[in-house]
């Protein structure tokens, strides 16, 4: 049974034209070697894993464990990969400046239409000493406006007045409400939210680009 599991992850992948390295990055696993075990059936594939199988290649968990290919639910879209000046200029502007300069990129993630990536800058979100989550510079965040933020969220913000667009984790605490980064060294300092801050959207996923490696 694991064989025909895996067989049939395997044909999935390349359909979509995947290496085993890009599909594990998607399902957000370090390293390809789960991916290859459960291809040639040496692993059981657990309902957790089958579920990021499945939104990372398009299938219902179900097909993926058993080969009911009645329902293929789950749908690619593209979403536009937004710079910091296109974020300011829609949220405050009122102006949409995407072109046929605008890169988009595919996720299965259920989202909102108003949904779009952001790349992250520098190295606030990124853990000094390997925990995870840890987000480096130049991921990928997918951001939902839709969605709504409680603490312990990640999300993309507009800070200092509208100048700013960061990457925070979004933390209720004695009442009051932080934006956290993750490196937690002395460079890197909590704000508090004020007036001059504003929530955009949850993060709900991450990712490299496919072009970064």
């Amino acid at each position: 049974m694991y064989n025909e599991i895996g067989e049939r992850i395997r044909t999935l992948r390349e359909s979509r034209r995947l290496s085993q390295a890009q599909l594990a990055k998607q399902c957000g696993w370090d390293a390809p070697s789960r991916l290859g075990n459960y291809e040639i059936g040496a692993r059981k594939v657990n309902a957790e894993d089958a579920t990021l199988l499945a939104l990372a290649l398009g299938v219902t968990p179900a097909f993926i464990l058993f080969g009911d290919d009645s329902s293929t639910v789950y749908k690619q879209h593209e979403y536009p990969l937004l710079t910091k000046d296109q974020i300011l200029r829609q949220e405050f502007g009122g102006v949409s400046d995407l072109d046929n300069n605008t890169k988009y990129h595919p996720s299965t993630k259920r989202v909102g239409k108003k949904s779009f990536w952001f790349e992250v800058s520098g190295h606030s979100m990124s853990s000094p000493y390997g925990v995870k989550p840890s987000f480096p510079e130049g991921i990928l965040v997918l951001v939902d406006p839709d969605a709504p933020i409680q603490t312990g969220d990640y999300c993309v913000c507009v800070v200092y007045d509208k100048t700013e667009v960061a990457f925070k984790k979004f933390v209720i605490e004695d009442g009051k409400q932080w934006l956290e980064p993750m490196n937690t060294t002395a460079r890197y300092q909590s704000i508090e939210i004020d007036q001059s801050c504003r929530l955009l959207g949850k993060v709900v996923k991450a990712q490299w680009d496919d072009d970064f490696f």
